[in-house]
């Protein structure tokens, strides 16, 4: 990738369940997000543009960043290699597990920026699917929000996280049609929104009752669903009711399942 694109700055890192700890099955894909720094797309405040930030537009864009992504796997891998709509999968073997690259450009968010700083932004990614349109997400600070839960609760968020992931599974197993509404990251980041005080009190029982309290808690406060954040601590868990309706369909199907006593 770098002998092609020695002109520009590029930047990998692994995201998703393997960089957050939080995988359950022990085929899941590794994610590596491979980002276009060099060329960037920006959000400036209303009547501000990139020239005020001292900005030139760049020839190179997402299109074709992806498409020179994709020829420098099939260069290393050649057949494992599948063009997806947002991702090219490098299908794994024996001795690797299959891996999605995600081939995205930075985003940088300066809508807080009153000062002209070009280092004042919220950074993110930004994704171009093959069809359909672009999508902005927030690794970065999933991965860091994350670490700090997890620390804060004394290791109990990403075993409970890891918990309600194998729950998912079963219930998809069981035919459950609310278990395939809920994505695992979505999982993980209702209980990201969790008080960390409920895992701290409960750190003196079996996993099993913390889990049993928690569930108990999400159920009680489901109007909290509407407040709550991704880990990322930027994007809204459910920015529709369609979500809001598929965490209530699934969190009263799991309190169904699981059947604590």
């Amino acid at each position: 990738m770098r002998s092609i694109s020695s002109d520009r700055e590029v930047k990998l890192f692994v995201q998703g369940s393997y960089a957050n700890n939080t995988n359950v099955r022990l085929n899941s894909d590794a994610d590596i997000a491979v980002v276009l720094e060099s060329t960037f797309r920006p959000k400036y405040r209303p009547g501000l543009l990139g020239k005020n930030y001292g900005f030139s537009d760049s020839a190179d864009n997402i299109q074709q960043f992806k498409n020179d992504v994709q020829q420098a796997l099939i260069k290393r891998f050649g057949r494992d290699v599948e063009r997806k709509n947002k991702s090219i999968k490098v299908h794994g073997n024996s001795y690797r597990v299959d891996a999605d690259t995600v081939p995205c450009m930075r985003y940088r968010d300066y809508s807080d920026d009153y000062s002209l700083n070009p280092n004042n932004y919220v950074s993110a990614i930004f994704i171009q699917p093959d069809e359909g349109e672009g999508i902005i997400n927030y690794p970065e600070q999933h991965i860091i929000n994350g670490r700090t839960k997890n620390a804060e609760t004394h290791l109990y968020f990403k075993k409970m996280v890891r918990i309600i992931k194998r729950m998912r599974y079963l219930m998809q197993d069981y035919q459950y049609a609310s278990a395939s509404g809920i994505s695992s990251f979505g999982l993980e980041s209702l209980l990201w929104n969790i008080p960390n005080s409920l895992y701290l009190e409960n750190s003196q029982y079996r996993l099993v009752y913390m889990f049993h309290c928690i569930l108990s808690y999400l159920n009680v406060n489901k109007e909290l669903l509407l407040l709550y954040k991704e880990a990322n601590g930027i994007k809204p868990l459910c920015p529709t009711q369609a979500d809001f309706g598929n965490y209530l369909s699934f969190l009263g199907d799991l309190s169904i399942f699981y059947e604590y006593e």
